[in-house]
This record gives C-alpha cells, sequence and structure tokens, in this order.
C-alpha cells in the first residue's frame, strides 16, 4: 500500500504544467539577467571610486605642495 501511494505522489508531481514551467525558467532567466547587470554596475562603480581616489590623491599632493610655499 506505501508503494502504492508513493507511486501516485510521484506520478503526480511529474505532471507539472508546461506554460507553468515555461514562466518558471522565463522568471529564472530574467533573476539571471539581472543579476549580471548588476554586477556591471557594480564594476563600474567601483573603477569610478578607483578613479576618484587617485584625483584625490593628486590634489592632496598639490596641496601640500602649495602649503609648503606659503610663509609662515
Amino acid at each position: 500500500m506505501r508503494i502504492l501511494g508513493a507511486m501516485s505522489i510521484l506520478l503526480a508531481a511529474g505532471c507539472v504544467n508546461p506554460r507553468a514551467q515555461e514562466a518558471t525558467a522565463q522568471a529564472l532567466n530574467d533573476a539571471a539577467n539581472e543579476l549580471n547587470g548588476l554586477r556591471q554596475d557594480l564594476g563600474q562603480l567601483q573603477m569610478d571610486l578607483d578613479s576618484l581616489k587617485q584625483v584625490v590623491a593628486r590634489q592632496d599632493s598639490a596641496i601640500a605642495k602649495l602649503t609648503a610655499l606659503v610663509p609662515k
């Protein structure tokens, strides 16, 4: 009796609506595409931040040189 019950559960689980499977697959693809877009955006933000750090470092050096020239 248990085997028959288990088999009927497995059979029912195997009868999934193909449209539902397609919708799930599409939703997973959409989510993956969004994640890839976020990764690209994060990479661009990291490059921008690194560039800004370089600019600030150059400005700090220029300010230090200028302050060294000012009489005290």
